[in-house]
């Protein structure tokens, strides 16, 4: 008895030795998997950040730093829906590249398709952009976030789902030919990611059509969790998946208001002239004073440099000081303080600069 019994305790042993092992194993496989993975999200949230930025550098709305922290978020407004939608195209879009790049382990080119028919004329083949990864990936992380059962948390991830479609709805289709003298008697083709400023603009128009979700008010105020769930989901149903959605207008940008995350456009830099301008800078003044209630600014800066520098044999380089006029113009208070439509000289840095009311 003793014997059996010091046989199974043994068998017992080697099993759970072996279970250590492979948990062991999928715990270094899974965290450097999730810290490769995590570089890469950070990335992608940096470039949806700086696009978000770009996309919004004329508007009354800027995409300010406070925006761009997704838990910091207060309202569900058609801004908060683009920094949603822009972040998780973000991260899918540096993973789906990534991948294809060969820089991350277990994931390479979209191939299993390569041979297969695609159209008329053309077989899928090279290395088609694995946006099905980039997209599981994404989603892993970036839902994560959400943890609610409320309708901002619903909204929130509609968005988020939004900006992953946005990605896969800007690819492009590269084909070569193949045959005698490039006859194109075969044809292959594969997908590959736009530029992601592509993807910006896409979300950009999203935004400007961006849907009010209209939800069942009674059905939300009943306290029951399933007629909540349920409102939701019947306001969801009617919109798709590829438009942004919100649950509260924006406030006015123009106005300073910390509490609903409007900075003001006062002391913001407009481009009242110039050449090559596109149309939000050739409006920024306009839309971003004179609409607010403020005026334009002419800022006038006489800044100090080195100038006509020559080398002397040797070795000595003599430079001039030279100066000149940089010009800038920015949104002012109609009745600022100490402005008084003159001319208001300040000093610093050994620069000089001089401020006139236009």
């Amino acid at each position: 008895m003793n014997s059996r019994q010091n046989y199974m305790t043994f068998i017992i042993i080697i099993i759970i030795i072996v279970v250590l092992r492979v948990a062991s194993n999928f715990l270094m496989t899974g965290s450097k998997d999730y810290l490769t993975y995590a570089k890469s999200v950070q990335v992608g949230t940096q470039i949806g950040v700086e696009e978000c930025k770009r996309q919004f550098a004329w508007d009354r709305w800027n995409c300010p730093d406070s925006a761009t922290q997704l838990k910091g978020l207060k309202r569900a407004t058609r801004e908060t829906a683009f920094v949603h939608a822009i972040s998780s195209a973000g991260v899918m879009y540096t993973l789906t590249r990534n991948c294809s790049l060969g820089e991350l382990e277990n994931c390479g080119c979209d191939g299993p398709k390569n041979g297969k028919l695609g159209g008329r004329g053309w077989l899928w083949g090279g290395c088609s952009a694995n946006v099905e990864f980039g997209e599981r990936i994404s989603k892993e992380y970036v839902d994560a976030e959400e943890t609610g059962q409320d309708s901002r948390a619903a909204v929130n991830l509609h968005n988020n789902a939004a900006g992953r479609l946005a990605v896969k709805d800007t690819m492009t289709r590269i084909c070569r030919c193949h045959g005698m003298s490039e006859s194109c008697s075969v044809k292959t083709c594969w997908t590959q990611l736009s530029d992601f400023r592509a993807v910006g603009n896409y979300l950009r128009i999203k935004y400007s059509h961006a849907e009010k979700l209209d939800i069942d008010q009674k059905r939300m105020n009943a306290g029951n969790s399933a007629d909540i769930q349920g409102a939701i989901m019947d306001a969801l149903g009617s919109i798709a998946q590829s438009e942004l959605i919100y649950l509260q207008d924006s406030p006015d940008y123009c106005r300073k208001n910390a509490s609903l995350g409007a900075h003001g456009t006062e002391g913001r830099e407009c481009l009242l002239h110039g050449q090559g301008l596109t149309q939000g800078e050739r409006r920024s003044c306009r839309r971003l004073c004179h609409e607010c209630g403020l005026r334009v600014e002419e800022k006038r800066t006489e800044v100090m440099s080195s100038c006509n520098c020559k080398f002397h044999w040797c070795c000595k380089v003599h430079c001039e000081d030279c100066a000149h006029v940089t010009v800038k113009h920015v949104c002012a208070r109609k009745d600022g303080e100490g402005r008084g439509g003159g001319n208001v000289n300040s000093y610093g840095s050994g620069d000089r600069s001089v401020s006139l009311s236009l």
